[in-house]
């Protein structure tokens, strides 16, 4: 029997990760300058913007709160993630054990996005981070089943693979909101005093992230048959079981074995560090280019575009890549590529050269080269990653190993917005954001070349060529 990777079907699956990166790409480019602007305002009676002109120490200052609100809908990820994944794994229902989570999850998420900029605009701190809390809690019944759907149905030597063109699929969805953050400037917005007529620019990007969710998940609802697929694809799953890169078989019943564990849970630290690094640039990003950088938000859009190309080059190329060096050599050398990014980040300055309509400054071209290389590293490392932990179980499991991959990633997004938010503090440096990051990649790097063990995947035939799209019928 040959395995081979229905290309088509995979696509279809990437619908999923389409309205996931769609949504974070909005909520984490817009809500933490959101909540900057309203905390500089209730604590000190002015806009963030004056507050920049007159006493920018106090901008740093506000960063903890924001980097608490940040960290408490992860806090609520950590515990509802795994939670999901493990209900997931026993739901059966005639639309299959994920699409049930995935629907309701898309829905009441997609309804409830759009208040959080109408909260901000009136300057209602308790309803907008309401509104945050109910986005996340439900985005959390949606992810971890929308993760577990690749897997469920790709024999485990291909899901290197799949995992790329599914994250392709999810950083296509993270170009619609980037784009628009480019022609709506957040900075428009926040740089002005009299914003009575401006409530468009924030809440159009809410409003087109909540349509496209909810056509994603239409699309994937009437493409994916769940439980018809699951059993067509038992025999090829029964081989893939036979074919995994681990170092002893994994059964449905009893505890894992040591290696297997050991290896998981070196898998799991080294992610929670290189996700504490990851999460710091994306949480304060927006604020380090407004605030440190002085340039126009669309800037950060840019950069968003110019990290992604490189990420689905990364995801494109990461599945050959492992297939002859290994998975664990693949995020290694995707780390190390990410920390010399870091390290060149560190000696980025403001330009000082006015260009911007409100005396903003041009952006340092260096910059864009940083988010190149750290896109390409980081897509190689994700890539790999997830795979790697849901090889270390059974079919019946695969839910709640996702919701170990999640756990690990939402922990270290708690602690992480609220210690550098302090770091900002203490410091009284924007510099910092890249020092941290680049600390953490560096301790990531460390904990995973020494203590995960390199297994290669057994050689596979694959199809080529039209064969390989396969078919649903």
């Amino acid at each position: 029997m040959k395995l081979k990777l229905n290309m088509r079907r995979t696509f279809l699956i990437g619908f999923a990760f389409f309205g996931i990166l769609l949504l974070w790409q909005v909520y984490d480019s817009w809500c933490p300058t959101f909540l900057t602007d309203i905390f500089a305002h209730n604590m000190y009676g002015l806009t963030s913007a004056e507050l920049k002109l007159s006493d920018p120490a106090k901008i740093l200052n506000v960063q903890w709160l924001v980097g608490i609100i940040m960290a408490c809908d992860n806090l609520a990820a950590l515990i509802l993630l795994p939670i999901f994944g493990n209900i997931s794994d026993k739901t059966k229902s005639p639309i299959g054990k994920r699409m049930p989570f995935i629907l309701v999850g898309t829905f009441v998420a997609a309804v409830a996005f759009p208040f959080v900029p109408l909260f901000f605009h009136s300057n209602n701190v308790v309803g907008m981070i309401i509104m945050m809390a109910i986005v996340l809690m439900f985005m959390m019944m949606y992810r971890n089943p929308a993760v577990a759907l690749m897997p469920d149905i790709t024999p485990k030597p291909l899901r290197a693979k799949a995992n790329g063109i599914i994250n392709i699929m999810g950083y296509l969805g993270g170009a619609f909101a980037t784009v628009l953050g480019i022609f709506l400037k957040l900075s428009d917005y926040i740089n002005v005093s009299d914003r009575a007529d401006k409530m468009w620019i924030i809440e159009i990007p809410f409003i087109v992230a909540s349509i496209l969710m909810l056509i994603s998940a239409l699309v994937l609802f009437l493409t994916i048959r769940e439980n018809k697929i699951a059993d067509e694809m038992k025999e090829q799953m029964e081989l893939g079981e036979q074919m995994a890169a681990i170092e002893n078989p994994v059964t449905d019943e009893g505890p894992m074995s040591p290696a297997n564990k050991r290896m998981l849970l070196a898998i799991l630290g080294a992610e929670f560090l290189w996700f504490m690094a990851d999460n710091a640039i994306g949480t304060y990003i927006g604020n380090y280019v407004i605030y440190y950088l002085n340039s126009v938000s669309s800037a950060t859009m840019i950069l968003t575009i110019a990290g992604g190309v490189a990420s689905v080059v990364g995801f494109a190329i990461a599945g050959g890549i492992a297939e002859k060096i290994g998975r664990k050599w693949t995020v290694s050398i995707g780390l190390i590529v990410t920390f010399v990014a870091l390290l060149v980040m560190i000696f980025v300055k403001p330009t000082n050269v006015v260009t911007g309509v409100n005396g903003e400054f041009s952006f340092p071209v260096l910059l864009y080269g940083v988010w190149v290389l750290k896109g390409f590293g980081m897509a190689l490392v994700h890539n790999c990653s997830f795979p790697m932990v849901v090889e270390l179980c059974s079919s019946k499991k695969i839910g709640k190993f996702t919701g170990y991959y999640y756990t690990a990633s939402m922990a270290a997004q708690t602690v992480t917005p609220v210690l550098l938010g302090l770091v900002f503090m203490k410091s009284g440096v924007w510099g910092a954001l890249p020092v941290y990051a680049a600390i953490l990649i560096a301790l990531s790097c460390i904990v995973f070349t020494i203590l995960v063990k390199n297994i290669k995947v057994k050689k596979v035939e694959l199809t080529k060529g039209l064969e390989a799209l396969g078919n649903d019928d």
